[in-house]
């Protein structure tokens, strides 16, 4: 860091302004520039990279499938071009998951969903009251599994991080997160 302009380093003054330094902001209590970030996942990538595999070998298929069985009626390009077309579904399903996030911080849990009307559902860890790691005997082979919170907000409910790998990590990761903060 020593050597950059928006950067105080070592040895100046305290007040000293160089080359646009700023001062750091006050810091104020729930704000995210006194949060330190614990973890951020989103759901599993495993169905879609095997998605992407099946959409390869579909495409080889149909590329073969038509230009044998079609060769004299489809041209080669068109047979190419329905089997890019595969490559829409997992890619549909990798977009879809890319507009998940789990956040934890040191105070609270965040969920954003949405691309264009983008949601953010904040979950203080103060207002949890159960973590639970739901997984059927097929999504425990896999590794992966949902975490189920259940909060003490006015509205009651549960907040659900779906789909995730290692979920009883991420659930232990937040359960331990939960007792420094009762400190």
């Amino acid at each position: 860091l020593e050597g950059r302009g928006d950067v105080e380093t070592p040895g100046r003054g305290e007040g000293e302004n160089h080359r646009g330094f700023q001062p750091p902001l006050a810091r104020h209590e729930g704000s995210q520039i006194d949060e330190t970030e614990i973890f951020s996942i989103s759901p599993t990538l495993m169905f879609i990279k095997v998605g992407y595999g099946a959409a390869a070998v579909g495409a080889l298929f149909l590329v073969a499938i038509v230009s044998v069985v079609l060769g004299t009626f489809v041209p080669i390009w068109v047979a190419i071009l329905l089997g890019l077309m595969l490559f829409l579904i997992p890619a549909f399903y990798h977009f879809k998951r890319k507009l998940v996030r789990y956040r934890l911080t040191d105070s609270k849990l965040e969920i954003d969903t949405g691309l264009v009307s983008r949601t953010t559902r904040n979950i203080p860890i103060g207002r949890i009251q159960d973590v639970t790691v739901s997984a059927n005997p097929w999504q425990r082979l896999l590794g992966f599994g949902d975490v189920v919170i259940d909060n003490a907000s006015d509205l009651g409910g549960k907040a659900v991080m779906k789909k995730i790998n290692s979920p009883k990590h991420y659930a232990d990761v937040l359960l331990k997160q939960m007792r420094a903060l009762d400190r």
